[in-house]
């Protein structure tokens, strides 16, 4: 006779995975942040860059 597992399908999210993730998210949008003022003070300023 077979018998049947039981699988939860709830799966418990941890503070400290909620923490590293809202820690990634500000990390690239500071990087990206800081990206796009140099790029608009290089523009600002004349810089030619590659992208003209």
């Amino acid at each position: 006779m077979p018998k049947a597992a039981r699988i939860s399908t709830s799966i418990p999210v941890s503070s400290s995975s909620e923490n590293s993730d809202s820690e990634q998210f500000v990390v690239v949008a500071l990087f990206s942040g800081i990206g796009l003022l140099i790029s608009l003070v290089a523009v600002i300023c004349g810089i030619q860059g590659v992208w003209f």
